[in-house]
């Protein structure tokens, strides 16, 4: 009881840092916040039952803490210039800023800490590290836009993401590159307006809860697991890994909204030929969405004679379907309320 009561005071923390941030009116509370957000999320990684969460943790508190630091300095540096009116170090100042808070979001070619720490994290932790504790890196990035800087970490970003988990077996590092790519696509939504990044996140966050909620509930960390789960009810396996096409942003599933919006925004700018690479390098990472639901789609194989029926009327199996569904539907569900509007 003593030790769920600590978890709510440190979620609770959690997001009073991420608020405290948003609305921030000045760099040093928005530092400020970052901090509090970091040393809140430090003992949630804690685990008993996983030997790797103190190595993720320490590693997630160093790099975090060489991105405050950077990020401190750089704004001290910043207030300093501004009285010189030098405008190429001022440059340079927002440039160190930018990079900071990319180094906390991820995003590459700052990424060399997401996957192993997502190693070594819980589904739950991860699926805060992927959703919620982006927000408030990419919030206050929204506010430097350097746009020839932002150019590569975009590229970079879809390139790493996507060749990045092309040979990895276990499940939550395939997910951290499939973050990794989708933050591309969340900057190069910010390009354009500060509505349309936030749209992409809250779909991209809806999607990976619906995921990581499948995976944490039937305990799946690796691919090869995939084979000999669900194998006495084929089409409640297809239902269910759908949504993972859908994060890939296959039509006609919910996924491919947000990634039409920001095709759309790029087309618009005249940027073709990133927005070429973009979505070249998005259908690699859905090879191996494909490669984790592959068991599933394999509709005539060989089944074992014992099932898991009993599960399939429980609560939570009952949720996974509802996820899924919405999922499945909502772009179908989102035109028909536009074309009644």
């Amino acid at each position: 009881m003593m030790k769920n009561s600590y978890k709510a005071l440190f979620f609770i923390t959690l997001i009073s840092g991420t608020l405290i941030t948003i609305s921030s009116t000045s760099w040093f509370g928005a530092w400020m916040g970052l901090e509090i957000n970091l040393l809140s999320f430090i003992p949630l990684m804690m685990s008993t039952n996983n030997l790797f969460s103190s190595e993720a943790s320490l590693k997630y508190f160093l790099t975090q803490a060489l991105a405050s630091s950077i990020l401190l300095f750089s704004v001290i540096f910043f207030f300093l210039l501004s009285n010189w009116s030098s405008f190429n170090l001022i440059n340079y100042s927002n440039l160190l800023i930018s990079s900071s808070l990319l180094l906390k979001s991820g995003a590459a070619p700052f990424h060399f800490w997401f996957p192993s720490v997502m190693e070594g994290l819980t589904w739950n932790n991860s699926m805060i590290l992927m959703t919620w504790q982006k927000i408030a890196p990419l919030m206050l990035v929204s506010y430097c836009m350097n746009l020839y800087f932002f150019y590569m970490v975009i590229v970079l970003s879809v390139i790493m993401g996507s060749l990045g988990g092309l040979n990895q077996t276990s499940l939550r590092k395939l997910m951290a590159f499939s973050s990794i790519n989708h933050l591309g696509w969340m900057i190069a939504g910010m390009l354009n307006s500060e509505n349309l990044w936030m749209t992409y996140f809250l779909f991209y966050s809806f999607l990976s809860i619906t995921i990581v909620f499948l995976f944490s509930n039937f305990k799946i960390f690796n691919i090869n697991q995939m084979f000999s789960f669900f194998n006495s009810s084929s089409h409640v396996k297809f239902f269910l890994f759908i949504p993972l096409l859908s994060l890939g942003g296959l039509p006609p599933f919910l996924g491919f909204l947000p990634k039409w919006l920001i095709i759309e925004s790029l087309i618009n700018l005249n940027l073709q030929f990133i927005l070429f690479l973009m979505v070249c390098f998005t259908l690699i990472t859905l090879f191996f969405y494909l490669r984790i639901c592959y068991s599933a789609f394999l509709l005539n194989h060989n089944e074992n004679n014992w099932n898991f029926e009993s599960f399939y009327f429980s609560k939570n199996f009952f949720s996974c379907l509802f996820l899924s569904f919405i999922s499945i539907t909502g772009l179908i569900l989102i035109n028909l309320i536009y074309w009644i509007i």
